[in-house]
């Protein structure tokens, strides 16, 4: 069972690790994860060393290589502020795995200090900043996708809808698959890319059952399996395929 976590009241200052997919794919995702924690009145430190977590290596059985690179991060965190990912996975990494690719080494205690002041973004906004969320947007259906991470290791299935669900001209739909994966898994869709295609097409087929205009995630990971896929069946000639966004910009987008 996961601990119960307490939450701090909200800070003047966070560290925000910004994830590879965000700084490869997806740097408007992280800039508008910025954005909105700024609005809250906070100060945003972006640590410039700041490379991979070291979750590929460690999910595909690489702990040495993994302890590499994660001990690269350790000390890019100095101050007791928190530190802000906009990903459940790679979040779910640090909090999780970091105090056991380190334990009972000289490095443990850094580990699992790091550990304890990681929060994913969404989570953060609700239980930290507990942020009110006025819509500007027109009148949308929108399903949510919560990454098998962010659901199972960090127990955050209901952030992302809370935030959604502030959204007065948003119908949030509900999937039949909601908490199913959606076939990215890292490295698992590189080795098994014929069952990873059958469950992210399982995956946009549920969401457009749903009667979604649009999908939101907040892992970019699970955005781009899915997004891709209906970007697939868009050029494939089937009309009318639904759009994805991260959270962080969806948010920001309809609330500017």
């Amino acid at each position: 069972m996961t601990p119960l976590k307490l939450y701090p009241p909200k800070p003047d200052k966070v560290y925000f690790f910004g994830t590879c997919l965000i700084d490869m794919f997806y740097p408007q995702a992280g800039l508008d994860g910025i954005r909105l924690l700024e609005r809250e009145g906070i100060e945003v430190v972006f640590p410039d060393d700041q490379t991979c977590c070291g979750q590929p290596a460690y999910t595909s059985g690489y702990h040495d290589e993994a302890r590499a690179v994660a001990e690269a991060q350790l000390d890019l965190f100095p101050e007791p502020w928190p530190i802000i990912v906009p990903s459940g996975s790679c979040g779910g990494m640090m909090r999780t795995h970091y105090p056991q690719l380190f334990a009972g080494s000289g490095r443990e205690r850094q580990a699992e200090d790091v550990a304890g002041r990681i929060f994913e973004l969404t989570e953060f906004l609700v239980h930290v900043c507990h942020v009110r969320l006025e819509d500007k947007g027109e009148p949308q259906r929108v399903a949510m996708h919560t990454s098998c991470s962010a659901r199972r290791e960090m127990g955050l299935a209901e952030t992302g809808p809370a935030l959604l669900k502030q959204l007065d001209n948003i119908t949030l739909v509900e999937q039949v698959r909601a908490s199913e994966c959606c076939g990215f898994g890292g490295t698992f869709a590189v080795r098994h890319p014929e069952v990873s295609a059958a469950m992210v097409e399982d995956k946009t087929q549920a969401i457009e059952a749903a009667g979604a205009e649009h999908f939101v995630t907040s892992d970019c990971g699970c955005l781009m399996n899915i997004g891709g896929r209906f970007d697939r069946k868009r050029l494939d000639g089937n009309e009318g395929q639904v759009g994805g966004e991260h959270i962080a910009s969806y948010l920001w987008r309809r609330t500017s």
